[in-house]
């Protein structure tokens, strides 16, 4: 009679216990279902299904042109592997700025149509409509301020955001302001650490940072980045764990001579 060992789904509330208790948070991205199964047996807590895939899965330069329907796709493949992590969704430039009934018809989209758990939305006191009625509809929301990719016309640049004063002001009060509204948690994407540290000590729920210092309750990274599968993107804030571009380089290279060789496939692998 095999065991069977009870998975123990992660929650909101769970992520709210463990900042209360100091245990930090690790979250990654995953995209589609072969790298969503190996990141939650991981163990990993959150994964981001992040309109970061516009970059390193469509190959667009920015997280704008991603659709809707786009981010439902891979939402469904992650929500189809996973056990035990708590699946956070982006929603794509254009699906709620500025219309609260739009976000929040593109939230429940995200939900119905994908499984997955909550969704993540980038900006502050402008966007405070739509996180109201997304949240009114029972639907979990993260925020995300600091540097909001999606603005990244508006900012020009990718550079570290809040570095002056009224900026670095208007960031705590934006984040009091989400944790009010009742976000679950917040990003906080490449802000000096010390701002990190002041935004995460003043809100009872957790921050997630990236590029924002050792002081926040948890971290993400973008998965591609952290196994190295991007050739040459190395900013200050990435840890690379694995240089799986050159092993799947030295993989496919070794397969194409074998071929080339009539070395592959051998006696033994043919029927």
């Amino acid at each position: 009679m095999s065991v069977h060992k009870e998975v123990k789904r992660i929650t909101t509330h769970i992520l709210q216990e463990m900042k209360q208790r100091g245990e930090k948070i690790a979250m990654l991205t995953a995209y589609d279902y072969s790298m969503a199964t190996i990141v939650d047996a991981a163990g990993i807590d959150v994964i981001l299904v992040g309109d970061s895939a516009s970059n390193v899965m469509a190959g667009h330069e920015t997280t704008l042109p991603i659709t809707l329907d786009q981010m439902i796709y891979h939402a469904s493949s992650v929500v189809r592997a996973i056990k035990r992590a708590l699946v956070v969704v982006d929603l794509p430039f254009g699906s709620y700025q500025g219309n609260s009934k739009e976000a929040l018809a593109s939230a429940i989209r995200i939900m119905k149509e994908s499984g997955a758990h909550a969704v993540k939305i980038e900006g502050g006191l402008e966007i405070a409509e739509s996180v109201s009625r997304i949240l009114t509809a029972g639907i979990p929301v993260m925020g995300h301020l600091g540097l909001t990719p999606q603005s990244i016309y508006k900012f020009g640049t990718y550079t570290v955001r809040a570095k002056e004063e009224a900026e670095a002001r208007k960031l705590v009060e934006d984040a009091l302001k989400l944790q009010e509204l009742g976000c679950f948690s917040i990003v906080l994407e490449k802000i000096p650490a010390t701002l990190a540290k002041k935004v995460s000590d003043q809100l009872t729920i957790p921050t997630i940072g990236i590029g924002a210092g050792q002081h926040c309750d948890g971290q993400v990274l973008v998965i591609h980045d952290m196994l190295g599968l991007n050739k040459g993107f190395r900013p200050r804030f990435l840890r690379q764990y694995a240089s799986l571009y050159d092993v799947m380089n030295d993989a496919i290279q070794g397969y194409i001579s074998d071929v080339k060789a009539k070395d592959f496939p051998s006696e033994k692998e043919q029927y």
